[in-house]
């Protein structure tokens, strides 16, 4: 087993977010936000979509030695080994028997001829592909979806009857009938694209021959990391921050003001840059600290989150501090302050509980923006480490490719379908959850 620290870092967060869920579950006030979300079909099918993805990102997070190469893989890896092992020459099309580009090909009677050579691995078992291609790919997407689709209704016919005679739940019937579909689809998707990856490249080939499905299956963590963990990192600094400067004013106030203004003077791009730059000069002088590749790109994805975190905490912290300075002016914060109670305790009592409606918000909010983010900084080549799978460096690679003629769309096209489930789901989410938290909303 090995454990990087991104890897600690995510179960760490994730041993969190149980902790939460069980004391909203068990807060008595609590509860009518989240039957308002249980009631949202919307949001509820966005959440079984990000819980989908955190799944995937989960098991791409239990890396281990491989007995084959002792190379560092991920249990996700050696699930998708069929993916990950078959690889071609070059570029080739979604579900193509052939390369993209003609090469000079030599025939077996020694003339040369100018054509597409065969594919090693994807159509490989087709004796005549301009025939059986369609054929073929049909029949083996209808035996993936049927021979998937038996146990999802299953699960789909037990979810739908569990919710249908509970009365208090916080999930109403009609989300439960959505949320079972949308696990159907999702397991009788997932099962048809493996199914039919054992045979083609579902998503065709990169310029070195790499799997553009695998490719892009394997981004997901790297969003999920960037908007967690980013955002673990700039909590604490936002919470903390933000009520103190609005509860004792002052002399803290101006020092916490001074602080985010003039963070925010600086070009948060610059200082990305320069952090970055630092990380890859000392793993140069340390080298020996350094030894595998996976090590190297997960040092650096967990600087660009700790710099994403330092530098996007100060819009959360604006908004806590005046929250907390229209709190401090209650009555009951004010009988509690003429009573003797300790600051301390007005804090953690009456003022934290009372900003977590905005802290939960924000935090949902920010998740898309900050998945986005990478996409932008890895763009420009100061984002993750140029190995470390991701959607920002699929649609930088993409930019040479689209020059082409003719064009290579597929890897731009898969990086964008995946990146824009994970966000649309993520921004859907937030829209219940800002409806069901947000006082301003409450009926």
């Amino acid at each position: 087993m090995v454990v990087l620290w991104t890897d600690a870092l995510i179960f760490v967060l994730l041993l969190c977010m149980i902790v939460l869920s069980v004391y909203m579950l068990r807060n008595p006030r609590m509860r009518r936000p989240l039957r308002q979300i249980g009631t949202s079909k919307t949001g509820m099918v966005s959440l079984t979509v990000l819980l989908f993805f955190v799944a995937v990102g989960l098991l791409d997070s239990m890396h281990f030695h491989s007995k084959d190469s002792n190379e560092i893989v991920s249990v996700l890896d050696q699930w998708l080994s069929p993916i990950r092992l078959h690889g071609e020459k070059t570029y080739s099309a979604p579900f193509a028997a052939h390369l993209f580009g003609k090469e000079l090909m030599v025939l077996e009677d020694g003339s040369p001829v100018w054509a597409y050579p065969r594919l090693q691995y994807g159509g490989a078992h087709l004796d005549d592909p301009e025939s059986e291609l369609f054929y073929d790919v049909l029949m083996k997407a209808s035996f993936g979806f049927i021979k998937s689709a038996i146990p999802a209704a299953i699960v789909l016919v037990l979810l739908v009857q569990k919710f249908r005679h509970r009365q208090n739940a916080l999930i109403s019937q009609a989300s439960a009938k959505a949320v079972a579909w949308t696990v159907f689809w999702i397991v009788t998707l997932c099962a048809t694209l493996l199914e039919l990856s054992s045979y083609y490249h579902v998503l065709g080939t990169d310029k070195v021959g790499e799997d553009v499905l695998y490719q892009a299956i394997k981004s997901i963590r790297t969003g999920l990391v960037i908007g967690t963990l980013t955002t673990l990192i700039m909590l604490p600094l936002a919470i903390v921050f933000g009520i103190l400067a609005g509860f004792f004013r002052g002399w803290v106030d101006d020092t916490i003001q001074y602080l985010y203004t003039t963070l925010n003077s600086i070009p948060s791009v610059l200082l990305i840059a320069a952090s970055i730059l630092v990380v890859q000069v000392y793993m140069a002088k340390n080298e020996e600290q350094f030894t595998s590749l996976i090590v190297r790109a997960d040092m650096r994805l967990l600087f660009l989150c700790i710099i994403l975190g330092v530098t996007n905490w100060t819009g959360l912290c604006r908004m806590l501090r005046a929250e907390t300075l229209k709190l401090r002016e209650m009555e009951y914060v004010q009988a509690a302050s003429a009573l003797g109670v300790r600051r301390r305790i007005i804090l953690f009592r009456h003022i934290l509980p009372n900003v977590m409606h905005i802290v939960l918000i924000s935090v949902v909010l920010d998740f898309s923006s900050l998945v986005l983010a990478e996409a932008v900084l890895s763009y420009i080549n100061i984002g993750v480490d140029p190995t470390t799978h991701s959607w920002g460096n699929m649609i930088n690679g993409a930019r040479l490719e689209m020059a082409r003629e003719p064009v290579v769309w597929w890897s731009l096209t898969a990086s964008f379908l995946f990146m824009f489930t994970l966000v649309l789901a993520a921004n859907l989410f937030a829209d219940s959850v800002r409806d069901a938290f947000d006082p301003r909303r409450m009926g």
